[in-house]
C-alpha cells in the first residue's frame, strides 16, 4: 500500500491512503490521525490501512468507510512523517563513500567495510515533496543528495540484522540536503555534522516493501534513482548495485546500544555506483569525478533559484513514490 500525509491537523499531518497510481487518496483518521500513530499500533492498523487500499484499487469508489475519495494535489501533501522520533542516516554506497572522501583528502577507514557509517540527522521537521528548500547563503555549497530511506515499527536494542528486517515497514525517498562547504570545518572539530546537515525533505508517499514486488529483494531496493537538475538529466544509478551494507543491517547497526522508537527513518545515504556513466546523485560526487578526470571541478554547487527532482519508477515505468521536486530559496 502507499501512505501519506495532507498538510492538515496540526504538525503530524494527517494521515491519508494513496492509490497505486498516485492519483487519488483518502483520509484514514478512522485507523489512526497520523502516520506516527499508526506505525506505533503497526500490527493492528497495517491490515486495516491495507483494506483501504484495497477498496481504492477496487473501481473508483466515491467514499471508503465514509470518507470521500479525493484527487491528490501533491503540493498539499505534507512529508509523510512530517517529523520523525529519529532519523538516522547511512552510507553504505563504497564508491560515494571513497569519492567524496578522496574529495576532501581523506581515505575510507578501514572499518567501514565491517561496519557501517552513520550520523544522527534532523528529524524534527522535513520539507514536504514540493516545499522549498531554504538556505540563508549560496557560499555554505548547497547540495543535494538523492537516498533511499525506510521506516520501522519499534525496534529492540541489539536486535540482529534478521530481527531488524522484520521491522521494516515502509520504503520511501529523501533529498539529504548538505551544505559542502561547511562540512570540512565541522569534521575537523572531530565532533560530526551540525550545521551543513538542515532540514531534508521526503516523498510523497512512502509504500510497504510488498508494493515494490521483485524490486525489494535482500532488503535492497534494484531499480534506479533518478535525479533531474532545472530539468536536465544528472543521474540514474542502481539503488542496488554497490550497496556495502543492506537495510537491516543498518537498522541493526543503529539499534547496537539503543531501541529504536516506532517512526525511526534510516536512510541509505547518497545512491552511487562504481559506474560513473549512469550520473551522479550530489554535486560533490559529480565535482569529484570532474576532478580525477579533468585535474578540477567543473560543475558548481546549486544556486537560488536552481530545481531538483528526484524519483523512482519501476521497470514497468510506473511511479512508485512520486517526485521530490524543489527549488533552491533564499532563507
Amino acid at each position: 500500500m502507499k501512505l501519506g500525509s495532507l498538510k492538515e491537523g496540526g504538525r503530524d499531518g494527517t494521515l491519508v491512503v494513496v492509490s497505486k497510481d498516485l492519483t487519488r487518496a483518502v483520509k484514514a483518521t478512522g485507523i489512526a490521525p497520523t502516520m506516527q500513530r499508526a506505525l506505533e499500533d503497526w500490527s493492528n492498523a497495517a491490515p486495516r490501512l491495507n483494506a483501504v487500499y484495497e477498496a481504492l484499487e477496487a473501481g473508483r469508489p466515491e467514499t471508503i468507510n465514509g470518507e470521500p475519495v479525493f484527487a491528490v494535489d501533491f503540493t498539499q501533501l505534507a512529508a509523510p512523517l512530517p517529523r520523525a522520533y529519529e532519523f538516522v542516516d547511512g552510507s553504505a554506497y563504497l564508491p560515494h563513500v571513497a569519492r567524496v572522501r578522496k574529495a576532501r583528502g581523506a581515505e575510507v577507514p578501514e572499518s567501514f567495510y565491517t561496519d557501517p557509517l552513520m550520523y544522527q540527522a534532523v528529524s524534527a521537521g522535513f520539507y514536504g515533496p514540493r516545499d522549498p528548500v531554504l538556505v540563508a547563503d549560496e557560499a555554505y555549497g548547497i547540495d543535494l543528495e538523492a537516498e533511499v530511506v525506510v521506516v520501522t515499527d519499534d525496534v529492540p536494542q541489539g536486535a540482529t540484522p534478521a530481527q531488524a528486517a522484520g521491522h521494516i515497514q515502509l520504503v520511501g525517498l529523501v533529498n539529504d540536503v548538505s551544505l559542502r562547504n561547511l562540512i570540512p570545518n565541522e569534521l575537523a572539530k572531530g565532533f560530526g555534522f551540525l550545521q551543513s546537515k538542515p532540514r531534508s525533505a521526503l516523498s510523497p508517499v512512502f509504500v510497504t516493501p510488498d508494493e515494490l514486488g521483485e524490486a525489494w529483494q535482500g532488503n535492497k531496493v534494484h531499480l534506479p534513482l533518478v535525479t533531474h537538475i532545472n530539468g536536465k538529466w544528472f543521474g540514474a544509478p542502481e539503488a542496488g548495485v554497490d550497496m556495502q551494507f543492506d537495510f537491516a543491517q543498518l537498522v541493526a547497526h543503529a539499534a547496537k546500544t539503543r531501541p529504536l522508537s516506532a517512526g525511526t527513518i534510516v536512510g541509505s545515504g547518497t545512491v552511487a555506483n562504481e559506474d560513473t556513466s549512469l550520473g551522479a546523485s550530489c554535486f560533490a560526487e559529480q565535482r569529484t569525478v570532474e576532478a580525477l578526470r579533468d585535474g578540477k571541478p567543473s560543475t558548481p554547487f546549486m544556486s537560488f533559484g536552481d530545481t531538483v527532482r528526484i524519483e523512482m519508477k519501476a521497470r514497468d515505468g510506473s511511479d512508485i513514490f512520486g517526485a521530490i521536486e524543489q527549488r533552491i530559496t533564499k532563507a
